[in-house]
């Protein structure tokens, strides 16, 4: 996280800090410093808490009242216990997380460093060094702290959802199934005078690799031609969505090169958001959901057709699954998960995720770690790299599991569909939805318990996994080895303390 020069806030913030700091040193009272300085104890209290930045005068008084010179005061700079707070201060990233839209202010959580500084300074400055070790950089947060907000409201925002309809019904457009293309295409020109070229990223070299690109100064989105009929309209609405929301920060490409903010990650998410309610309105496709839900044998080809009715990727119909399941059918304990294969490498990672309600399996592991095999999402990627490499036609699989996680109470239904990468044909991704098997699945759900279904007991890693004569193990249990024999040489210094 690199350092940048203080905002106002952080000025705010680190010259109240150092007024309570000096004031506690003395022993002195706030309604104490109040009759040195003259100055009124609530004045005093919104400076000490960052809210207020004191004029000249006041700080000499202040000053003077703390025996303490002004320039000290108003250094930028803390003292050596206080210094990983000013670090992350510097980095800005404190003013880039929502905390806002969590109901936290910036300024109580300095307030809580600050009663604790050697102890959570020492904390902020493990976690920097995590960061680095790791190669993390401010948007790995920015991104974590998307997932944390999209849990938190179990990924459905009325608000986007109601801004869908206003859209549709200012341009007049029918949400039908599916919306016509042309109609969006109309609607963008029309109403936010952006002109849609359908071949405009063609004549750039470079650029094979983006879907999309949004010039706002001749206010055009050039399109890759190679697209299909599905991501191209998925590509307008998304812009729609970016017009129709007002996003003044936000990635004018496809997909985000640079992470500059946490509002650009926030924008590209509401903007997705809003093309994917757009393209597959609850209203229309819940009854579709309800009838796939209540099926009593489970049906890929059903699940398969629920894509192809809507006309949408696999990305969208998981993305509307996660929006609509927990918000309207009651399912919340929930995770999804993409995962990529890259042919080339032969290597597996994890790329999205999300756990409603809890923090449920599986989730990202660390780095150069073995996922495990057992997984319906590892299972699918291998068997079409079996069928292709076969010469066998593999469009999209799909699968479903119930995954019992070793050594939890936790069984999840888990559905899964892969498909071949876009535009990079030496990948492949599969999206998992994992619901927990509790009375609510199975009611909600009519096919939880087809006998077909296959029950598996998966795990997270190779390298933590203690489940035996695993055929497909993809890398022995290093890591559990290794904490089996700290435990054993403990349990042997317990003995040899109890004898002494």
């Amino acid at each position: 996280m690199p350092s940048t020069p203080l905002r106002e806030t952080n000025r705010r913030i680190i010259f109240g800090l150092k007024l309570k700091r000096r004031r506690l040193a003395l022993g002195i009272s706030p309604s104490e410093l109040a009759e040195r300085s003259g100055l009124s104890a609530s004045y005093l209290n919104e400076i000490e808490k960052g809210k207020k930045f004191p004029k000249e005068d006041k700080i000499s008084r202040l000053a003077a009242a703390l025996q303490f010179s002004e320039q000290e005061l108003l250094s930028p700079h803390l003292d050596k216990n206080m210094a990983p707070l000013e670090a992350l201060l510097r980095s800005n990233f404190l003013n880039e997380l929502p905390m806002d839209r969590f109901g936290i202010e910036l300024a109580k959580v300095v307030e809580i460093i600050a009663g604790a500084p050697a102890h959570v300074g020492a904390f902020i400055s493990t976690l920097v060094e995590l960061a680095r070790n790791y190669e993390l950089q401010e948007e790995h947060f920015y991104q974590a702290a998307m997932r944390s907000y999209q849990e938190l409201y179990n990924n459905f925002f009325k608000d986007i959802e109601d801004a869908v309809l206003d859209f549709a019904d200012s341009a007049d457009i029918q949400l039908s199934k599916p919306v016509r293309s042309d109609r969006l295409v109309a609607a963008l020109k029309n109403v936010f005078g952006v002109l849609v070229r359908e071949d405009g990223l063609d004549a750039h070299t470079g650029l094979e690799s983006l879907r999309s690109l949004f010039l706002p100064r001749s206010r055009e989105l050039l399109l890759n031609s190679g697209l299909t009929s599905t991501e191209r309209i998925f590509q307008v609405a998304k812009e729609i969505g970016f017009q129709r929301l007002d996003a003044k920060e936000r990635s004018v490409t496809s997909g985000m090169l640079r992470v500059r903010s946490f509002e650009q990650v926030l924008n590209h998410y509401r903007a997705s958001y809003f093309a994917t309610a757009l393209l597959m309105p609850k209203h229309l496709f819940i009854p579709d959901l309800n009838s796939f839900l209540a099926r009593t044998d489970w049906d890929g080809n059903a699940f398969l057709d629920l894509q192809k009715s809507w006309r949408v990727t696999p990305e969208m119909l998981f993305q509307r699954l996660s929006n609509l399941l927990g918000s309207h059918f009651g399912l919340e304990d929930m995770f999804f998960q993409r995962m990529i294969y890259d042919t080339d490498k032969k290597e597996f990672t994890m790329d999205k995720e999300l756990h409603l309600s809890r923090a449920q399996q599986p989730h990202r592991s660390g780095l150069g770690l073995h996922y495990c095999r057992r997984w319906l999402s590892l299972s699918l990627l291998d068997e079409m790299e079996r069928m292709q490499s076969e010469g066998v036609y593999a469009g999209s699989m799909v699968g479903v599991q119930r995954s019992h996680y070793f050594g939890t109470n936790d069984t999840y239904l888990s559905i899964s569909m892969a498909r071949a990468g876009y535009p990079d044909s030496a990948k492949r991704s599969t999206m998992t939805m994992g619901i927990l098997i509790d009375d609510t699945l199975r009611s909600k759900v009519a096919f939880c318990d087809d006998p077909s279904i296959a029950n598996r007991t998966v795990n997270i890693v190779c390298e933590t996994c203690a489940i035996e004569d695993c055929s497909q193990r993809a890398a022995p249990p290093s890591r559990l080895r290794a904490r089996e024999k700290e435990k054993r040489i403990e349990e042997e210094v317990k003995k040899l303390l109890a004898g002494d």
